[in-house]
């Protein structure tokens, strides 16, 4: 298993894990960042940048596109309308806050589905639904050899 479908199936192995805010250990606990963190050690390797403590807000009162920034850092852009499994997404989760959920696309076609850690939920792969959709802010590629 090479390239995306790795990244798909290192998320999946993490689907089960509680929401902790914060956290990146698998079937510990994680926040939607701590799953990404995760599959990318388990993927790629060591994490490129020490990740700073956080608030659950992500700076959304002082209008800092955190999450934004450090795809752009790390991740290869990708137009939103080239969906692919193994994509990293980056959400909006109301009109004119910062972007602050991530989620890891599992599927594509006529039936998309991602694979994210939610808040009251923990990781979980679910349909990736027009409302998803619509708060559908950026998407990446991981920096694979592959892609």
């Amino acid at each position: 298993m090479t390239g995306a479908w790795q990244v798909v199936g290192a998320a999946r192995g993490w689907i089960g894990t509680p929401y902790v805010h914060q956290a990146s250990a698998r079937g510990a606990g994680c926040d939607c960042l701590g799953l990404l963190r995760g599959v990318w050690r388990e993927v790629i390797g060591a994490e490129p940048e020490p990740v700073p403590p956080y608030s659950m807000d992500w700076a959304e009162p002082q209008g800092d596109e955190v999450l934004l920034a450090a795809g752009l850092r790390h991740l290869r852009p990708k137009p939103l309308t080239r969906p692919a499994p193994g994509d990293v997404l980056l959400f909006r989760m109301r009109d004119g806050s910062v972007a602050k959920h991530l989620g890891i696309q599992s599927r594509a076609g006529p039936s998309p589905a991602f694979i994210h850690a939610y808040s009251g939920h923990g990781v979980l792969e679910c349909a990736l639904t027009t409302p998803w959709r619509r708060r559908l802010v950026a998407r990446f590629a991981l920096p694979l050899e592959q892609n």
